[in-house]
């Protein structure tokens, strides 16, 4: 059995609490520094089968609450519509409501990326924080996650999340990259906490990088038990795990990379190889821990090929049936080889380039392979999204005259991401003013559909009387493509370039409370 002793230090405990506290209290907590776009492109295993590029290529969003972030996923064309989510703030229970769609499946009190790909969840601004909420992807290919902190989810308590896993991945995901994100718990198990980052129910091509994980009983593993050994290609660098008890991973089959990772205060094991797996162990750094490498907890083999690394102040246990430490002189039982090239830093500045890289809002930079930091360019296909229309997205011609010819609208059907109580999609295709459809909160989106191809160029979107809420902020979408047609803000008339489509979408993306729209009518010309 693994042993879970607790011995994360009172004072983090404390530390950590209090900023619970001050969340709850409804207190924004700022992150230091800001963020870019996608910086860089996937490492590792992440970058095989395929490779792995998220929402590149697709719109670009904005999002300040879950629900907002289940809105962007439910509002594309499909399941598999690129998209980048850009995410400010502190994401909660409060704020992270289930969506419907059928480009999506989501649940309440988590993020959810289920039988969804092409997606990214960047964090931006001022930092974006999931407090007590965990992300789930499962049945999903082609995600990337990128500066962002996850903390303190729990598996029993109150409120719990995803398990308890800060982020989880399970049922057959392929080419995730997890990088520069702050994963964090306030004890072990016993205290409600699980892992920070799970891989189980045959997950591959996973890079996790430039990486914080701290003050948690379990760090993470690849395979739920001695069965699940259908995980594998997973890469871990450039990572720092503190003041972690063990599972830094856990790896039960399967092959991982581990280098260039520093690791501090393993208090009870730290990569524990079993059941078949493979783990080649590159120029890492470890210090003040225990049994940091080995099979511990079964007599089920695992194996690894070490190289170049630093033990410092590393104390290991005596063989027995059920541990096989890997020290104290560390020697190579197997060979591993990898098909991606990457560039090694030498262990003796690990400590150093990961403290300068590794985390949320600490710039997105990078080793350049020779123990120096830089931040490289961001991702071409990832624009910074701004309130107006820009770049290629058509500036729309926008007027409060009605316009001539056949409101297709009528007869049409509609969807949306959400609504408020008491209203509906179809009240805004009706023909009648005195009915409207509310966003569930400030943004939303709403739609109007035909079966089969319709020429639109302009659409009219006429708010009910008495509405409170002014649009300050909208996107229309070519549903079909994830196209953006036009962007602004307020109501009225709107047109952009002649478009054949089977589905157009209203996205309000910021006002200032409740817009009512009463109608959302569509013409030819």
């Amino acid at each position: 059995m693994e042993h879970r002793r607790r011995s994360v230090a009172p004072r983090v405990y404390a530390t950590l609490a209090a900023l619970a506290v001050a969340a709850g209290t409804g207190a924004v907590l700022s992150m230091p520094g800001s963020a870019a776009a996608v910086t860089g492109s996937a490492t590792g295993y992440a970058t095989q089968n395929g490779g792995t590029t998220g929402g590149a290529g697709g719109q670009t969003v904005r999002a300040t609450t879950g629900t907002a972030i289940h809105q962007a996923l439910c509002s594309r064309a499909s399941s598999s519509t690129p998209i980048i989510i850009q995410v400010e703030g502190t994401i909660n229970h409060g704020n992270t409501a289930k969506v419907s769609g059928d480009s999506c499946s989501t649940a309440a009190g988590v993020i959810e990326l289920k039988q969804i790909s092409n997606v990214t969840i960047e964090g931006v601004g001022s930092g974006a924080v999931f407090d007590q909420l965990g992300i789930h992807i499962r049945e999903s290919s082609n995600i990337i996650i990128q500066n962002v902190t996850v903390k303190n989810v729990k598996k029993s308590g109150s409120p719990t999340s995803n398990g308890g896993d800060a982020i989880g991945m399970e049922s057959g995901v392929r080419n995730v990259w997890v990088d520069h994100v702050s994963l964090e718990a306030s004890g072990g198990e016993s205290e409600g906490y699980d892992g920070l980052f799970d891989m189980k129910d045959d997950t591959k091509y996973v890079t996790l990088s430039y990486s914080t994980l701290r003050n948690s009983g379990r760090g993470g593993l690849i395979g739920s038990s001695e069965s699940d050994v259908s995980n594998s290609f997973i890469t871990f660098h450039h990572n720092k795990y503190e003041n972690i008890d063990s599972r830094a991973p856990l790896l039960r089959g399967g092959t991982a990379h581990m280098y260039n990772n520093h690791y501090v205060s393993l208090n009870e094991s730290g990569i524990n190889s079993r059941a078949g797996a493979k783990a080649k162990v590159d120029n890492n750094y470890f210090e003040d821990s225990k049994d940091v490498l080995g099979t511990f907890y079964t007599d089920a083999a695992g194996y690894w090929q070490v190289s170049g690394n630093i033990f410092d102040n590393v104390t290991w246990s005596e063989p027995g049936s059920d541990n096989n430490p890997a020290g104290p002189n560390p020697q190579s039982n197997t060979t591993v080889s990898v098909p991606y090239s990457y560039s090694l830093d030498s262990a003796s500045c690990v400590p150093s380039i990961v403290s300068q890289t590794a985390g949320a809002n600490k710039g997105l930079k990078v080793s350049n392979g020779s123990c120096t930091p830089q931040t490289p360019s961001p991702t071409p296909s990832s624009p910074t999204p701004t309130p107006t229309a820009t770049g290629t997205t058509p500036a729309p011609t926008q007027s409060p005259t009605q316009p001539g010819g056949t409101n297709l609208s009528l007869g049409a059907g509609a969807d949306g991401s959400s609504k408020a109580s008491g209203t509906s999609y179809g009240n805004v295709r009706d023909g009648d003013m005195s009915t409207y459809w509310s966003p569930a909160g400030s943004t939303g989106s709403v739609s109007v559909k035909w079966g089969s191809a319709t020429t639109v160029s302009k659409i009219n979107i006429r708010e009910a009387s008495g509405s409170t809420g002014a649009i300050t902020s909208y996107r229309v979408l070519n549903a079909d493509t994830g196209a953006v047609l036009a962007s602004g803000s307020g109501a009225g008339v709107i047109s952009f370039p002649s478009t054949s489509l089977r589905k157009v979408t209203f996205e309000i993306t910021g006002s200032t409370g409740a817009p009512k729209v009463a109608e959302f009518e569509t013409y030819a010309g």
